[in-house]
């Protein structure tokens, strides 16, 4: 065997196991991606119950009922829909009905959304980018003269 094809031989194995590399890493993340979805999403899209997504929305007015074991039943509403919510701990000091917030955990059989993350937004000009984007796309959504930059993107 040639220098030449020593080095062509050498660096075509570093290339197969670079790509094996990745290839490994990409399938590990794959297990930790977890994808956003507003309450016509879940509806359009058929997600499955055990799926873990982001849900996404508006806290639907009087719809909150705190029960028991710090247990917080409550409903995520965009403008088509709305779907139940379940969480279980403490509630982000900025949770309240009439505010964004997501939601993040999987579909029960029955159809209640099992939240093991609950994230409310940090100020009254704020909103997740993912439900002004589910908004805007849905052309409900209405820009703010003051409003960051990162929620009008």
């Amino acid at each position: 065997m040639t220098r030449k094809q020593r080095r062509l031989t050498l660096i075509g194995i570093s290339g197969l196991i670079l790509a094996l590399a990745l290839g490994l890493v990409l399938y590990a993340m794959n297990d930790t991606i977890v994808f956003f979805h507003s309450p016509a999403d879940i509806e359009a899209k058929n997600v499955q119950p055990g799926t873990r997504f982001r849900l996404g929305g508006l806290v639907k007015t009087g719809s909150v009922e705190r029960k028991d074991n710090q247990v917080v039943v409550f409903e995520v509403m965009d403008v088509q829909s709305a779907r139940m919510v379940r969480y279980q701990g403490i509630l982000p000091d900025l949770f309240r009905e009439g505010q964004g917030v997501i939601a993040e955990g999987a579909l029960d059989p029955s159809g209640v959304f099992r939240a093991d993350t609950v994230l409310a937004k940090h100020d009254e000009s704020y909103m997740p980018r993912e439900v002004a984007d589910t908004l805007r796309r849905q052309g409900h959504w209405k820009e703010q003269k003051d409003a960051p930059q990162q929620a009008k993107r």
